[in-house]
């Protein structure tokens, strides 16, 4: 955490977080911040100043220290009196800007298609992304300020559905028969990620790898596939046995 004076925040740091801790709120609240204090910020961070619903000036990694010269816009909307020397109170927000590498996404829910062989069908898809935040303001106005997400599991699981919604998007526009989607992986791997990027960008997010690793058929639908399979082998045994009888009563 940061080193706290007895009336005024003195130091801000992010420093106990956990590895895959996307994005920490400093503890500020009811608390004012002393103007000339000192804000670390670690490699792979980035701290933003937040007040009144909005994300306002960005520090990188180093040691910043807080005038109104490396402060402008917020100091200019607070207006501080005293030559600008007087704490204010603002909530500060780390950011984590390391690649979030095999994440996790799957359909909860089956996605119906129409299939050209077979009609109607239920899909599950299932496959993982990696993903990293690019612009810290935009990801805090519009994850922390609009969408009120403040842990890295509610903010993962919002990407996620934005990654389902888009998915399953994809899959009606494909129109790929069920028995070619195995081989076409790579090509909906691709067109997932273009899609998913785009609606990462509008939150600050870059998608930096998507890939899809299973599509999954329902069971009768696969139960009936395997049949189709056997009355196949079976034919062929059928005319391998004319065969053989047709040659035996030639001998």
């Amino acid at each position: 955490m940061g080193i706290f004076s007895n009336q005024f925040i003195e130091v801000i740091e992010w420093t106990d977080g956990r590895p895959d801790d996307l994005v920490f709120q400093f503890p500020v609240t009811g608390r004012e911040i002393k103007m000339g204090a000192q804000c670390v910020v670690r490699e792979s961070q980035a701290a933003v100043f937040f007040r009144d619903g909005k994300a306002l000036d960005v520090f990188g990694p180093g040691r910043h220290t807080l005038t109104t010269m490396n402060l402008p816009i917020l100091t200019k909307l607070l207006s501080l009196p005293f030559g600008g020397n007087s704490p204010f109170k603002s909530e500060v927000f780390f950011v984590n800007l390391k690649e979030y590498t095999d994440q996790k996404w799957g359909t909860p829910a089956p996605i119906m298609v129409r299939d050209p062989e077979f009609g109607p069908l239920r899909l599950r898809a299932f496959g993982s992304y990696s993903f990293s935040v690019g612009d810290p303001q935009l990801f805090v106005n519009k994850v922390v300020g609009m969408a009120n997400l403040y842990t890295s599991d509610q903010i993962t699981e919002y990407l996620k559905r934005m990654i389902v919604t888009r998915f399953t998007d994809l899959l009606g526009e494909q129109k790929i028969a069920a028995l070619d989607l195995a081989s076409r992986y790579d090509e909906l791997s691709a067109a997932g990620k273009a899609k998913v990027e785009q609606d990462f960008l509008a939150f600050g997010v870059r998608a930096k790898s998507f890939y899809v690793q299973s599509i999954t058929l329902p069971e009768e639908v696969e139960k009936a596939l395997d049949k189709r399979s056997q009355m196949g082998v079976l034919g062929d045994l059928g005319k391998y046995t004319q065969y053989q009888t047709a040659e035996a009563i030639r001998d």
